[in-house]
């Protein structure tokens, strides 16, 4: 997969009403905002990085990514998702939360690594807890199911049908990924973990900084001599 083929699309334009500290990008992790995290970790991979943040914070973001292309959002992550694959050209896009701020070289590797191979993937991880149905308190056997995460990464065209053809019938998915199987086109799986973790509410962002000050450490003794 030649890096010039690939974008990285990052879908930052929530308001973070769970959360309670205005725009989820801008929260501050460890010194520096999830949307930094995320385009930190993307941009040596690929050939350009396309971020949607909420219409006010448009010059705000421009400061903290300057190598990357910022640009508003709309009012839902689905239509947001929509405007960033029509803002590039290139054939592949690789596509990432920046709520989830951990995302590893080894795993974007992983990712473009497969594309060749499949028009859709998504990183996921096997769902390790006992499932229980609270309507009649049966066993849900977790076997064969695996918790959706990001990144996902889509040839462009395919990602934009699966869109369209979700607008034209009213339909709103939870992943993008969703979207594209309701094209009947099969997506892969890349298996992913538990540090990828989404920096959703309070006790999200508690963990993250737990997980953050533990990064430290291994990052300074990496750059030792």
């Amino acid at each position: 997969m030649r890096t010039e083929e690939v974008a990285a699309l990052v879908p930052a334009a929530g308001s973070g009403s769970r959360l309670g500290r205005g725009p989820k990008a801008f929260v501050t992790l460890a010194g520096r905002t999830l949307l930094e995290w995320a385009v930190a970790a993307l941009r040596p991979f690929v050939s350009e990085v396309v971020v949607a943040v909420p219409a006010a914070e448009v010059e705000a973001a421009r400061a903290l990514v300057p190598d990357a292309r910022v640009m508003h959002g709309a009012a839902t992550r689905q239509a947001t998702v929509a405007l960033l694959a029509a803002a590039t050209t290139r054939r592949w896009v690789v596509l990432h939360d920046a709520a989830r701020p951990f995302l590893d070289a080894d795993t974007v590797r992983a990712v473009l690594a497969a594309l060749p191979q499949a028009r859709a993937l998504s990183v996921a991880m096997p769902v390790a807890d006992s499932l229980v149905d609270a309507r009649d308190g049966s066993s849900v056997d977790r076997t064969p199911l695996w918790a959706v995460q990001t990144p996902q990464a889509f040839e462009r065209r395919l990602l934009l049908e699966a869109h369209a053809a979700a607008e034209a019938a009213g339909v709103v998915a939870t992943d993008d990924a969703a979207l594209v199987r309701r094209l009947q086109v099969p997506v892969v799986l890349v298996a992913g973990g538990a540090h990828l973790m989404k920096v959703t509410t309070p006790g999200d962002l508690r963990l993250a900084e737990a997980y953050a000050r533990g990064l430290r450490p291994a990052s300074a003794a990496a750059e030792a001599p």
